[in-house]
């Protein structure tokens, strides 16, 4: 089973990836193009409003990783 990125990471590369400017970003997320850019230079964090926003834009959901059974258990 391959390893899954922190959210952070996931983030980050949504944001490379769509290739959008910043200001257009922000534009149509609401967060804004300054703690975008130092969000994806690593320097600093997000709120979390900003990352259901982000989350949300780019169609990414959180949910519970699968667990496996342990032995024994039903």
């Amino acid at each position: 089973m391959p390893k899954q990125l922190p959210i952070t990471d996931l983030l980050k590369q949504s944001i490379q990836d769509s290739g959008l400017p910043f200001i257009e970003l922000e534009r149509q997320t609401g967060v804004l193009r300054q703690s975008l850019m130092k969000f994806v230079r690593g320097e600093s964090t997000i709120h979390l409003d900003a990352a259901d926003k982000l989350a949300s834009y780019f169609g990414l959901e959180l949910g519970p990783a699968s667990k496996p059974k342990r032995k024994g258990v039903k």
